[in-house]
């Protein structure tokens, strides 16, 4: 029998050695396709969360698109409600309008018809005063009436007159002194019913206004003439 042949000094013999190193390369081996298998596996999950990552945001895109979608129809029913409540409230405001004008038309009739007072003949109806378009520039309107006398017409001359304060001192102006350079100093008047008048007037520098004289001169035989005093309200009647 042959003696085993033995490496002085290395405490293990060469088949030993050989296994041992065969051992770990395999191990090596195994570790390496497990690390590789686990990567896999990790690039897997990986994308498969990436994927329900994307579903998910394109499930939330679609809700936002569906709510601008709610928003701008919520807008859109907001924008005709607002404009057909603006119709709504300019049509109310005319209708009072017209009511109004219609009232106001039916007491100037029921006024030259049968007035309160139960009086006769010549009258102003109505003067109002608003305020031109220049300083010391007014609009006059003036109406005048013909009450419970209408079997036949009267005619005749307003004369106006403006009392007040020039510079503190009492002063008078008649209309030919209040008129614009172009106007006609002229005021005749010719109705059977009632006539109404628009004049401007222009105040003169320093001067206040405190009472206007308004005198109906009838030219007709039995219809008598009239003097009315009023005071100075620019803006009201």
């Amino acid at each position: 029998m042959k003696p085993r042949s033995h490496v002085p000094g290395t405490g293990l013999s060469f088949g030993i050695r050989a296994g041992i190193a065969l051992a770990l390369i395999v191990a090596g081996y195994l570790l390496f396709e497990f690390g590789r298998l686990q990567a896999d596996y990790n690039i897997v999950d990986a994308m498969a969360e990436k994927q329900a990552l994307r579903n998910e945001i394109a499930g939330l895109e679609d809700q936002i698109v569906g709510l601008k979608q709610e928003i701008a129809l919520l807008e859109t029913h907001r924008e005709i409600d607002r404009k057909a409540y603006a119709v709504v409230e300019t049509n109310l405001a005319d209708l009072e309008r017209k009511i109004q004008e219609q009232s106001d038309a039916i007491a100037f009739y029921r006024g030259i018809v049968s007035p309160k007072d139960g009086g006769r003949g010549l009258r102003v109806q109505d003067l109002k005063l608003t305020q031109g378009k220049d300083d010391r520039h007014y609009n006059l309107r003036l109406v005048l009436v013909q009450v419970m006398q209408h079997d036949r017409s009267v005619k005749g001359q307003v004369a106006f007159s403006l009392e007040g304060a020039q510079n503190g001192v009492a002063t008078t102006y008649e209309l030919e002194q209040l008129l614009p350079e172009e106007a006609s100093a002229g005021w005749p008047f010719a109705f059977r019913y009632f006539q109404d008048f628009d004049r401007e007037l222009v105040l003169p520098e320093g001067f206040t206004p405190q009472k206007i004289n308004v005198e109906v001169i009838s030219n007709t035989k039995s219809i008598a003439s009239v003097k009315q005093s009023f005071d100075w309200l620019a803006g009201s009647s």
